[in-house]
């Protein structure tokens, strides 16, 4: 694929057993658990239409039942696949695309999550302003972030095990785009890009492989839910909600969400792709996914 030389690298998860790697079987009840609670507490009671912005394999995918619509995004086809393999289509569009170059009219939604995403982001900023673009006033987006500002990295620095600091707010890339972020270090940057933090739950507590392999899961996802509410950010995990400010576009009522990623210009269907009035770039659907990673007219051979 061919992108501008300024974009970042992006974490690409193409072809990868992520699912089974790392989630099915592999001891993270615990950590799926918690953060679907604090996924229930803050999405809102009923919607239009959800981005989820990496949404893999589609994981976390069935706690949108209140919303009409859903378009679940990711960067790899193959984990969209076996997304829309186990969802099926329905309220669901699928759409392979990178969150740098969002391919939606701005107001197209009026909700947005990002979870176990953003730590793969090495500009935030471009991020955010992708996402508040895509939202509708006052629209909701839900952040997971990495919290470099933990228990065990506090402990880490004090004992001199660990060299960077937690209590900087430069976000730390402590292996080849994988970051952690101080917790008003993403509100900072939040309100830059004209999202208003609503509230925010620390999340895993209790992620040691030495609690989960000898307290029952039950026990610890009970105490975690609770202490969700202490305001104690000092968890591997922050969940916030906030919400877009100042003026911006409305479309939620267009059936047509797309636009090119590359200049933002409409897009003409021409069989199964979509042609860019001003750039003449095409982007293809198949196998029921929409896919922006390449314009077919310019993949290399």
């Amino acid at each position: 694929m061919r992108r501008p030389e300024s974009q970042p690298k992006i974490c690409d998860y193409e072809g990868s057993n992520y699912r089974v790697d790392f989630w099915e079987g592999k001891g993270r009840d615990y950590e799926d658990q918690v953060e679907r609670i604090a996924l229930r507490r803050l999405l809102p009671g009923s919607g239009r239409r959800l981005l989820e912005v990496g949404a893999g394999f589609g994981r976390l995918t069935s706690e949108y039942h209140a919303y009409e619509r859903v378009v679940l995004l990711d960067y790899s086809f193959s984990q969209l696949e076996y997304a829309r393999e186990k969802l099926g289509d329905g309220r669901f569009t699928y759409v392979a695309a990178d969150a740098y170059r969002l391919p939606f009219r701005p107001g197209t939604f009026d909700g947005a999550t990002m979870i176990r995403v953003i730590h793969h982001m090495a500009d935030v900023p471009a991020v955010m302003r992708q996402i508040r673009r895509v939202l509708v006033p006052g629209g909701i987006f839900i952040l997971e972030h990495a919290n470099k500002r933990n228990i065990k990295a506090m402990l880490r620095y004090a004992t001199g095990r660990q060299k960077w600091d937690p209590y900087d707010f430069k976000p730390v890339e402590f292996v080849e785009l994988n970051f952690d972020f101080h917790p008003e270090y993403i509100v900072q940057q939040l309100e830059q890009a004209q999202l208003k933090l609503e509230t925010r739950f620390p999340v895993s507590f209790f992620r040691v492989d030495a609690l989960k392999n000898t307290v029952p899961t039950q026990l610890l996802v009970g105490v975690d839910a609770l202490l969700q509410h202490s305001g104690l950010l000092v968890t591997p995990s922050v969940f916030t909600r906030s919400h877009t400010v100042g003026n911006s576009a409305d479309n939620l009522n267009t059936s047509f969400i797309f636009v090119c990623p590359d200049d933002g210009d409409e897009l003409s269907h021409d069989g199964d792709t979509l042609v860019c009035r001003q750039c003449g770039k095409a982007w293809a659907q198949r196998e029921g996914i929409y896919d922006f990673k390449a314009p077919v007219n310019e993949m290399e051979t």
